[in-house]
């Protein structure tokens, strides 16, 4: 690796003050690898490259925090970066590919243009079909006859007023007219803020000397209640960093078992229904004891659970509440379900990267993964923050935000030192044996001068787990 004087203007550097870390420490980045990786119009290896930098720069902070030494080096290799965005592709069980993309999750010919729908989910599916008037077994043929008739606002409306996810192709320009592009556009990429009130009073953090290798989040307990893809993909890297990550379905809501066996590295997995007496119990003794709440479904719908940032602060002081959206909690478009595919489609990056009048994607699912490794670094810079003068924090991202600041804040850069080096993915690839068999995963690019090089265990099966946690608190 060598050394990179990362500018504040750079896209660590931007990150880096978004968080509202330290600028000296920006010189702590070493980078280099393959050159040429995420091939993209747009400048997508520079937004891997640092949210890949920031999450480990945040974490060698809390190590250094916790530890009473020095803030270590970073290291960001290209190859492991571009490795890990995406790793999904590169997951194996016993050599099969998982299932990434159902049949009707899809680009669309409409009467005016395109439309993109998505429906991995069977009650997405479902919701697809009886608003666009078709039967539950209807295939792709017959919805896209259907929706070659239809314009794509219309359909756009259509299924989202029937609980399903569907998104009109815009071309940057009309994001930009756009009223939730226009709220996202007028917001900073993330907000990271000290919770007032009760919560403000919460002690300072204590700082026992973490396990070598550095482990910045051990002994601390983290519940998820995230789905594909960016809030897994951070509490994914929590785990790597040593925290006790819970996650937790609702069994009425089934995750797809492939997903899990891409993120569900190091965690543990339950299954509790928030609307079951029993259940709910079960889970408010979790949260009396957690030191972390990350959530990413659809704004409102957990709130429905009294789990809001202000009920929250008073049941439990301290905790570090982070929350992702696809849209943020602004603008018109505040409440709606939403995935990269979709993020990508509305707000231009597909017209921007497709050809011939037909719309593109980027060279990964960068938005999710992104949005995820800066969820986990405002994770790791609340902890450090607390630990310096207590208090709660509420940590926000979403990825229309993390898509507004690809398009618009980043610039191409170029490739780190050593950029000659040829790529081979299975330099960056790891195997393991699991319950679900033989794996074939991407090893984590978040890396820092004595830091771990693995998850300590893989992922198992959805909800197999019990609802306990089971490292003391830090």
């Amino acid at each position: 690796m060598t050394a990179v004087a990362e500018a504040p203007d750079s896209g660590t550097g931007q990150a880096w003050a978004a968080l509202g870390g330290d600028p000296a420490l920006l010189d702590r980045v070493d980078g280099g690898g393959p050159a040429g990786l995420l091939p993209a119009r747009l400048p997508v290896m520079e937004l891997a490259r640092s949210t890949v930098a920031v999450c480990s720069l945040a974490a060698a902070e809390l190590a250094a925090c916790r530890t009473g030494g020095a803030v270590q080096r970073v290291r960001v290799d290209d190859g492991a970066v571009a490795t890990a965005f995406l790793s999904e592709r590169h997951l194996r069980i016993d050599g099969r590919a998982p299932t990434t993309f159902a049949p009707l999750s899809r680009f669309w010919r409409t009467a005016d243009g395109w439309v993109r729908t998505h429906a991995n989910y069977p009650h997405h599916r479902a919701r697809l079909l009886a608003a666009l008037g078709l039967a539950a077994d209807a295939g792709a043929d017959t919805a896209a006859a259907v929706l070659a008739e239809r314009r794509a606002v219309e359909v756009e409306e259509t299924v989202y007023a029937a609980g399903g996810l569907a998104v009109a192709l815009r071309t940057p320009r009309q994001w930009a007219a756009h009223e939730q592009g226009a709220a996202i556009a007028a917001r900073p990429l993330l907000t990271l803020d000290r919770t007032e009130g009760p919560a403000a009073v919460a002690p300072r953090r204590p700082a026992p000397l973490p396990a070598s290798p550095l482990l910045p989040a051990a002994g601390l307990r983290v519940l998820d209640l995230t789905r594909v893809l960016a809030g897994p993909v951070a509490t994914r890297t929590l785990a790597l960093l040593g925290a006790d990550v819970l996650r937790i379905d609702a069994p009425r809501l089934p995750e797809s078992q492939d997903a899990h066996n891409d993120t569900g590295f190091g965690k543990r997995s339950v299954s509790l229904d928030l609307g079951d007496r029993a259940d709910r119990a079960t889970f408010d003794e979790l949260l009396a004891a957690a030191d972390v709440l990350v959530t990413g479904y659809r704004p409102g719908s957990l709130e429905a659970y009294g789990l809001t940032p202000e009920e929250l602060a008073v049941r439990r002081p301290g905790l570090v509440l982070a929350q992702v959206s696809a849209w943020g909690r602004y603008g018109p478009w505040q409440e709606r379900r939403g995935f990269d595919s979709l993020v990508q489609v509305a707000t231009g990056i597909a017209a921007a990267e497709g050809d011939a009048g037909a719309p593109g994607a980027l060279p990964a699912q960068a938005l999710d993964h992104g949005t995820g490794y800066l969820l986990a670094a405002g994770v790791l810079r609340a902890l450090t923050g607390q630990h310096h003068d207590g208090g709660s924090r509420l940590l926000r991202l979403a990825l229309g935000q993390t898509a507004h600041w690809l398009c618009d804040g980043l610039a191409q850069a170029p490739a780190a030192s050593g950029a000659s080096q040829p790529y081979d993915a299975e330099k960056y690839l790891a195997t393991a044996d699991s319950a679900l068999g033989r794996l074939r995963y991407a090893l984590p690019p978040v890396a820092f001068a004595g830091g771990p090089a693995d998850w300590s265990r893989p992922p198992g099966r959805l909800g197999a787990d019990e609802p306990k946690w089971r490292t003391t608190t830090a």
